[in-house]
């Protein structure tokens, strides 16, 4: 069962409340879009069928206009040849094929307006079919979305990520203790020659320092006196 009953319910359609009272939007916007294609290729189809209508119409007015030119010329003849009875056959013949033409005016009028209204019809289903594409291309943005959102929050929330990082922190934690314990291993050990002759430039680095310091706050002494 399709969705809308004519083509004036597509056109006259209102898209989002339809989606916001669907239990299923994306379903049912599938289900307008496959429907408004259809009548789109029935519309077309139709419009089609009223062209070559028109076509053959003018044809056929061309072929009724040639005969009552040639039954004209026949009177005409028929007159010149003082055969009036003749003549009034062929002037008779000529209006049959005027009263056609008329005719078949009045049907090219018909069509006509419906292929006004045929391209009227299209360009309005052409615009609702575009609006119904972009209503999807947006459902599945945001179901897209929607899903990565539920992927992450399940990965976050995830014990695993949790045991994963615990493992990594005593991972870390047994570094730490095995530095320590190749610091421990320094402890307590003798002294180098080395180690006596940096603490000897050491103390004589401090020593230093600490008589320009001394000179500074004497000479400020001197100078408030």
């Amino acid at each position: 069962m399709g969705v809308f009953s004519r083509l004036s319910d597509i056109v006259n359609s209102n898209l989002n409340a339809m989606l916001d009272q669907a239990e299923d939007p994306e379903k049912i916007v599938r289900l307008i879009i496959q429907e408004m294609e259809d009548t789109l290729v029935e519309v077309r189809s139709n419009a089609a069928r009223a062209i070559a209508d028109r076509k053959e119409v003018g044809r056929k007015k061309s072929e009724f206009a040639a005969r009552a030119k040639e039954w004209e010329a026949k009177a005409e003849l028929a007159i010149a040849k003082g055969r009036d009875e003749l003549a009034r056959g062929a002037i008779g013949a000529k209006r049959k094929a005027e009263e056609m033409i008329e005719l078949l005016d009045q049907e090219t009028g018909a069509i006509e307006h419906t292929v006004e209204k045929t391209n009227e019809d299209l360009a309005k289903l052409q615009a609702k079919l575009k609006e119904a594409r972009a209503k999807q291309r947006s459902l599945q943005i945001r179901r897209d979305a929607a899903a990565d959102s539920v992927r992450i929050s399940r990965q976050v929330h995830d014990g695993r990520i949790d045991d994963a990082l615990a493992r990594f922190d005593r991972y870390e934690r047994r570094i730490d203790e095995l530095e320590a314990e190749a610091e421990s291993w320094a402890l307590g050990r003798p002294r180098t020659l080395e180690d006596e002759f940096s603490e000897l430039e050491s103390e004589d680095a401090v020593n230093a320092e600490l008589a320009a310091l001394k000179r500074r706050v004497a000479d400020r002494a001197g100078n408030n006196n």
